[in-house]
């Protein structure tokens, strides 16, 4: 639409001009060449190729149950918006990544070697379960996933060059070094996320071995008695 309206505003004067132009002139010629020169350049524009389309997240529809999951939280309407606004763009970020991963040898066995895409998918599911820790996923949210999408697009791309020169090489190198790190850093982003969770098990499993400690104590004093 707004190419059309662009045509319009520059293509109309520009007509209007050269069939006055025209009217008046015995050799006509040049104004043809010119029509004809103006032509080339909009086709040329119109038919131009189009940028990649980059997937839109679309929200889902907020069911009863998750809203009252999300008010039990203690989170107001505006904070469930923009919480689930933050998890469908990264959920449609997961999506391409896996994508990405699963187009490439050598980005598969990173994933591998890090579990990339089960870190971003097990924090996914963790912050559904606890939306008030958004604030503890913000490095993974809006650093390392969106880069480790956009390194990987990029590996893609220079990787499916036909030909390769020494140079394409070593930036396919480079690349995949560091997308390795940045898959590191997803890995740690869901080990940071749940240590408070590691935490209190081992709370608890230290009071459940002082409490069976105590039991086989009181047993043992009552079989002797």
């Amino acid at each position: 639409m707004k190419k059309v309206v662009l045509y319009s505003i520059v293509g109309v004067p520009i007509a209007l001009l050269l069939w006055d132009m025209l009217r008046y002139s015995n050799n006509s010629l040049p104004f043809l060449l010119v029509i004809g020169g103006v032509l080339l350049v909009v086709l040329g524009l119109k038919g131009s190729a189009p940028k990649k389309v980059v997937p839109k997240s679309v929200v889902p529809l907020l069911s009863k149950e998750k809203e009252q999951h999300y008010l039990d939280s203690g989170m107001s309407t505006s904070e469930i918006d923009f919480f689930r606004d933050t998890m469908s763009q990264t959920k449609v970020q997961i999506q391409q990544l896996q994508d990405n991963i699963n187009k490439s040898a050598k980005l598969k066995a990173i994933d591998l070697r890090h579990d990339t895409l089960r870190a971003s998918k097990a924090l996914f599911k963790e912050l559904v379960k606890e939306p008030q820790k958004l604030h503890c996923a913000n490095h993974f949210l809006y650093t390392h996933l969106p880069n480790m999408v956009e390194l990987t697009d990029k590996f893609i791309e220079i990787n499916s060059h036909e030909i390769k020169s020494k140079e394409t090489y070593e930036k396919i190198e480079e690349s995949s070094q560091i997308i390795d790190q940045m898959a590191s850093l997803i890995a740690q982003d869901y080990q940071q996320f749940v240590a408070d969770d590691l935490e209190d098990m081992d709370i608890e499993l230290s009071i459940a071995k002082q409490s069976l400690k105590r039991d086989n104590i009181n047993s043992t004093t009552v079989e002797k008695v």
